[in-house]
């Protein structure tokens, strides 16, 4: 699944963090009158609390409202204190404790069951209530689509929303049984955990009936219902379903959803050696969803914004696919099978199905090279991430509820990848899969720490993991390895591998093995001349082995990429590097020279200009596919560093544009034959297009003037041309839009004219939409608001946005208090201004300085901001050219 820290808490030590994490708080703690579950709160309740099983009756209509009737049955170790369970903003009918009814003490978070009410032993407590469906995507949310008015709903509980659809403790640890059943309109289908045992016809309705689960924490049981399309196979050793509204089902491949979830069960069955526990395999592609997707036992969720197509997918599209699939399904072992205890453990949830997930998709699918993709980027989001002020370590306190997904991020999910991917290089790949398997027999439907995990492995490999542990999971930051050495005669006469950490405030020096690689130039281009495996540890650390070995032109110290460290390359193999990239024959050591090049410009160390010139010499001529969208990716982000930087680059801005739109072109056109590559270099073009040249050549794409041999133009491309045309206020272009909403009437053609409208560079549609996206009583649902925000200040706007962010900077704390953090994890990451100018960057210096009562995601939002605004300002500075 997709997410802070403040200065103090990036300085956190081991201690700390252990100390962070209580045992059971006393029996006596008052519950707090706010919306979340602190730690000690949930402590104290599962140190009373245990064999928890729910029986739970939905009565659906497909209105704005829903019904239910939850028992809740559990052993209570004493009677003494009162004990809450957590129901959020839904109106209580009836309450009933062991068989008496009473009258509901209740917050509209939580209800309180009086002590007298209960007594030591099994309980029973029965409420039913009513409640909204929620529209942002948490709790049981409902949709009503708007090509053919069918309403669809979907559960989401991740990380605390269970609450939100029925009464529940509404924490990982008191994992429970479910028995479900569901009054639902007569065309709908219903998913859940396991399949129904039984559906009974009464009148426009239907009765769906599901046996009890095995024990699952709540977050990660789900109920789904609809008039949905359903597709079925067979062909594997589990069944698998794939759903999907009526009004997208032709824009789904279910033959490849089935082929690469079967490869996946097969695969994970083989290696944790444990088999699936949850007999069936739903996927349900869902409507406004939050994140990619969602581990639910056995009814996994998907957004439709990333895997719904109006044309052909492309290889990199079905990478993805498989790369989510599999991480998702990686989360039925872990995660869904062993829980973490409390949301401090998320993290190795994230990290474990990162890992798992490329390790699957590279071999188990036609994606041999998903370790390649995985370095290029979740790997380097990760670097940026471990670089930045608002660094943690992978293993973090998290008080509450409140701030479970405050350190959810590319530290979470990709360092911890990286972390455990290094880990494997370290103990050997048998030693780790026993050691997994291991840890997963033993606390198969429990919760975990992560001291269990860690032991797990440990003793598999014989060998005490606690320093490493200490050094890896508990210390923020990335180090730096570069290689130090010498020749004489043509020959290496010393070598020594140095480690260095980012600062004083974060010195920790980590073992890790890596490869060395040495490279030569000659007439076949840069050639491996030898590569040792070295365990290193401290500053330095001598390698003897590369004694007497010719003297290379290249070294890179990471080698196949099995380390997490930033490689700062010696002179002269950084010199080797700009040259000679064409010369390289290995795509993922090219893929690190390319990323070697980039991380200098980010530094300010390699003009930008200069990085543009290797771009327009070498990406042309890329044959790697995966390679060619890094090396894409990074000329979007350097035309994205040019259009922040306004007027003061104008000239040569206007000049690159030309060469970089006719770059992309051209590689258009001459990929006519390969689908793949074609896609991807036009999407590159349409990206970067802003003269009036190229902006014509797309209106006349649109219009069907220029035909672009093998180019299919489709649905999602026209929008996207749209756009752009908007975007940049090209003649006719808001005409262009009216005929584009004539034409494709879909939910999804809805969204993207709303985009394509707020983009446009007009101070009035900016400013009402601000209002929009800044009213708390907006009657817009959140995807509406969240696509606005996307698109209302693009990087060239600067001026635009200028106009607003005095304001929007004053009123960030009021909108971080009205808001609830669904709504913040998309404004502050998009709404707080940034112009690159040191104007700007001592604005957001003073409001860093003004605002410390921010929440804590919203703060390291704006610390966030505030240091790539820096950043930006540096790269200006240190071009070559104006």
């Amino acid at each position: 699944m997709k997410k802070t820290l403040t200065a103090v808490a990036v300085a956190l030590a081991y201690g700390a963090a252990q100390a962070a994490a209580p045992a059971a708080a006393p029996a006596t703690t008052q519950r707090a009158e706010n919306a979340f579950l602190s730690q000690a709160d949930a402590a104290a309740r599962s140190a009373r609390v245990a064999n928890v099983d729910y029986t739970l009756d939905f009565t659906l209509t497909g209105k704005e409202t829903f019904s239910g009737t939850t028992t809740l049955s559990f052993d209570l170790s004493d009677a003494g204190q009162p004990l809450t369970i957590d129901l959020d903003k839904a109106t209580i009918l009836s309450l009933t404790v062991n068989g008496k009814e009473v009258t509901p003490q209740y917050n509209q978070w939580f209800i309180t069951i009086g002590a007298a009410a209960l007594k030591a032993g099994r309980n029973s407590v029965t409420i039913s209530y009513t409640r909204l469906h929620s529209t942002n995507g948490e709790g049981l949310h409902r949709m009503v689509d708007p090509v053919d008015n069918r309403v669809y709903t979907y559960s989401h509980f991740e990380p605390a929303a269970a609450h939100q659809m029925f009464p529940v403790f509404d924490q990982p640890d008191l994992k429970g049984t479910y028995e479900i059943t569901v009054t639902a309109p007569a065309d709908w289908v219903v998913s859940s955990t396991k399949r129904e045992t039984g559906i009974q016809d009464i009148g426009n309705t239907k009765r769906w009936t599901f046996p009890r689960t095995k024990k699952l924490s709540s977050y990660n049981f789900a109920m789904h219902a609809g008039p949905y399309k359903v597709w079925e196979d067979h062909g594997g050793p589990y069944p698998m379903r794939l759903f999907a509204r009526q009004s997208v089902a032709s824009q789904v491949s279910p033959q490849d959803w089935f082929n690469y979830t079967r490869r996946g069960l097969k695969f994970f069955d083989q290696y944790f050696g444990v088999p699936y526990q949850f007999e069936k395999y739903d996927q349900l592609l869902v409507p406004d969803f939050l994140y990619g997707a969602m581990e639910n036992a056995a009814a996994i969720t998907f957004a439709e914004r990333g895997f719904l197509y109006k044309d052909e997918m492309t290889a990199a599209q079905k990478q993805s696919l498989a790369g989510v699939i599999m991480h998702e399904m990686a989360h039925q072992w872990f995660g869904d099978l062993v829980t973490m205890k409390w949301w401090n453990g998320l993290w190795l949830n994230e990290s474990f199905a990162s890992f798992m997930g490329t390790l699957a998709t590279a071999e188990s699918t036609e994606f041999s090279n998903a370790w390649q993709g995985f370095y290029s980027g979740a790997k380097q989001g990760a670097y940026v991430q471990d670089q930045r002020v608002t660094t943690h370590s992978i293993e973090t306190p998290v008080p509450s509820t409140a701030n479970a997904f405050d350190n959810i991020d590319a530290i979470t999910y990709s360092k911890g990848a990286s972390t455990l991917k290094q880990l494997r290089h370290l103990l050997g790949e048998e030693v780790f899969r026993q050691g997994v398997h291991n840890y997963l027999v033993k606390y198969s439907y429990q919760n975990a720490k992560l001291d269990d995990f860690i032991g797990s492995l440990g003793e598999a490999a014989h060998r005490d993991l606690s320093g490493w542990t200490k050094q890896w999971l508990y210390e923020p930051g990335v180090n730096t390895i570069a290689a130090e050495f010498s020749c004489a005669g043509g020959k290496i006469s010393s070598f020594n591998l140095r480690q260095s950490a980012p600062s004083k405030a974060m010195p920790t020096l980590r073992e890790q093995r890596v490869q060395i690689g040495l490279f030569n130039l000659g007439a076949d281009g840069l050639k491996l001349g030898k590569n040792v495996a070295v365990t290193y540890k401290g500053a330095n650390t001598a390698v003897p082995e590369l004694a007497g070995a010719a003297c290379p032109d290249l070294v890179y110290p990471n080698y196949q990429d099995w380390g997490y460290a930033q490689v700062q390359l010696d002179k002269k193999s950084f010199a080797t590097a700009q040259a000679s990239l064409g010369k390289v024959d290995d795509p993922l050591l090219r893929s690190m020279l390319w990323q070697s090049l980039w991380d200098g410009v980010r530094a300010a160390k390699l003009p930008l200009n200069e990085f543009l010139k290797t771009v327009l010499a070498n990406a042309p001529g890329e044959k790697d596919y995966t390679l060619l969208g890094d090396v894409t990716s990074k000329i979007r982000s350097a035309k994205a560093y040019l259009d922040e930087m306004g007027p003061s680059v104008a000239g040569y801005k206007g000049q690159m544009a030309t060469q970089l739109e006719q770059m992309a072109f051209a590689a258009t056109q001459a990929a006519s034959g390969d689908n793949n590559f074609q896609r991807r270099w036009f999407s590159t073009y349409l990206d970067i297009a802003s003269t009036p040249a190229a902006l014509a050549q797309l209106a006349d794409i649109l219009g069907g003037k220029l035909v672009v041999p093998g180019l299919n133009v489709s649905q999602d491309v026209r929008w996207d041309i749209v756009n752009r045309l908007n975007r940049y206020a090209y003649p006719g272009a808001a005409a262009l839009l009216a005929a584009e909403q004539e034409r494709d009437k879909s939910d999804s053609g809805q969204a993207a004219a709303l985009g394509a409208a707020v983009v446009q560079p007009d101070a009035k549609v900016k400013a009402e939409w601000l209002a929009h996206i800044t009213d708390p009583q907006t009657k817009l649902p959140f995807s509406k608001i969240r696509r606005a925000m996307e698109n209302l200040y693009p990087a060239e706007q600067g001026a635009l946005s200028e106009l607003s962010a005095n304001q929007r900077l004053a009123q960030l704390g009021q909108v971080d208090k009205a808001a609830g953090p669904v709504f913040m994890r998309s404004y502050a990451n998009m709404m707080i201004p940034a112009s690159c100018t040191p104007a700007s960057v001592q604005r957001l210096q003073a409001a860093v300085g003004k605002l410390k009562d921010l929440s804590a995601g919203t703060r390291r939002a704006l610390l966030v901001t505030h240091q790539e605004d820096e950043r930006c300002v540096s790269i200006k500075k240190a071009m070559t050219v104006n």
